[in-house]
């Protein structure tokens, strides 16, 4: 789960980390008395799921508190499009109002989970302000990296190691080492997947600040965190992701065309990859889990008929703890409800599966019923295409 940027800082002020005085508005008025109370000069910050907003002209430096609420006008409503939210862009809905900073230096810090160590990495670099996927690409040695034990925590002398190999010397280093540690606090205590202050910087003052926020947040866990599931912004997520959630479906929208719906997340990656290779595109990830039931399938139908990128639809099954049948039945249903205009290739294999093709094959519908993964993706692939 996702959240935006006043919500991360409010988050992570908690653990001990300075961050500039700010708040949110939802109106260009609220953004004018927000600016008064600061002092006049302060920055407009777009609040979208995304980076790049910079770039994209959704982070202004007012003067006055009348310039901030003309900037805040001018973006309330309006679609950022950046660099991570694609050509559809984000609707722009509330606003942060932050004191302007006299800057001396921008660095980058990050948290992760590095899935290599099965360790939280935590990474720094001089490159702040600056895409961190490219100073890995054209700058790698330009990153600092320090696995943690999770057994021990994040360590006084790996904070000390980061400061300096930043360039940070004397009273500064060892504030921003202890910024670094309740970053990380903030990181373990949260349930984090993701904690990147872009850029961390330095004011002319010697102070150390978290000049952005970002936190993503492990779903499994959010059972654990019922103040941090609150947070979460239906506006700024797919539509079709937020319904098929809702339904206890695990469906990723991407941008190929033949729709997938699988139970069990390794088949489904299978699938994606044996559609690619059959010279298509996936439309969707969907694993309807292994307990699925004819209702969920029927959903599952109809998240992925509801992308109009969709021009043909691969079913693949493996009836172990779901029965083939129950997923021809949820087919067939779906399908006669829906008025299903797109070509349909179903594979079925396991439990009840010659019950299954039978169901299918007296439904009076047109599925392409295929043996194995390879004759089901050529078939979609080619079916799509004609579509």
């Amino acid at each position: 789960m996702k959240i935006h940027e006043y919500q991360a800082k409010q988050i992570v002020a908690k653990y001990g980390v300075n961050v500039p005085r700010g708040e949110v508005a939802f109106t260009p008025a609220e953004a004018r008395g927000v600016a008064e109370r600061l002092g006049g000069t302060v920055v407009v910050k777009a609040q979208i799921h995304a980076g790049g907003r910079g770039k994209a002209g959704g982070v202004k430096l007012a003067r006055t508190p009348q310039e901030a609420e003309s900037f805040a006008a001018a973006m309330f409503g309006k679609k950022l499009v950046t660099i991570q939210t694609g050509p559809e862009g984000r609707v722009v809905k509330r606003v942060l109002i932050e004191e302007g900073l006299d800057v001396a230096r921008e660095l980058y810090l990050g948290i992760v989970i590095d899935r290599a160590t099965a360790r939280p990495v935590f990474m720094a670099s001089t490159e702040g302000g600056v895409e961190i996927e490219v100073v890995a690409a054209e700058h790698p040695e330009k990153i600092l990296k320090e696995f943690i034990d999770p057994a021990i925590g994040f360590q006084p002398f790996q904070a000390r190691k980061l400061a300096f190999g930043l360039g940070l010397e004397g009273k500064v280093a060892t504030e921003a080492g202890r910024l670094f540690a309740n970053l990380y606090r903030a990181f373990e205590a949260t349930d984090a997947s993701l904690v990147e202050i872009n850029p961390f910087v330095i004011t002319r003052n010697g102070r150390p600040l978290a000049l952005d926020a970002k936190m993503n947040f492990d779903d499994n866990a959010l059972a654990r965190h019922p103040d941090v599931r609150e947070l979460r912004d239906l506006d700024e997520e797919d539509p079709l992701e937020v319904k098929a959630s809702s339904y206890g479906l695990n469906y990723i929208r991407l941008d190929g065309n033949v729709g997938c719906m699988v139970n069990g997340a390794g088949l489904a990656m299978a699938t994606m990859d044996i559609i690619q290779y059959a010279g298509s595109r996936p439309a969707n990830f969907l694993d309807v889990g292994g307990g699925a039931n004819e209702q969920q399938v029927r959903h599952g139908f109809e998240i992925i008929l509801s992308d109009t990128n969709v021009r043909a639809v691969l079913i693949n099954i493996f009836g172990g703890i779901m029965r083939c049948d129950i997923v021809a039945n949820g087919v067939v249903a779906a399908a006669k409800a829906l008025q299903i205009k797109v070509p349909v290739v179903v594979r079925l294999k396991g439990t009840n599966v010659e019950l299954g093709q039978k169901i299918l094959k007296e439904s009076g519908l047109n599925f392409a019923v295929a043996d194995n993964m390879k004759e089901a993706a050529e078939k979609v692939v080619a079916l799509a295409g004609r579509a």
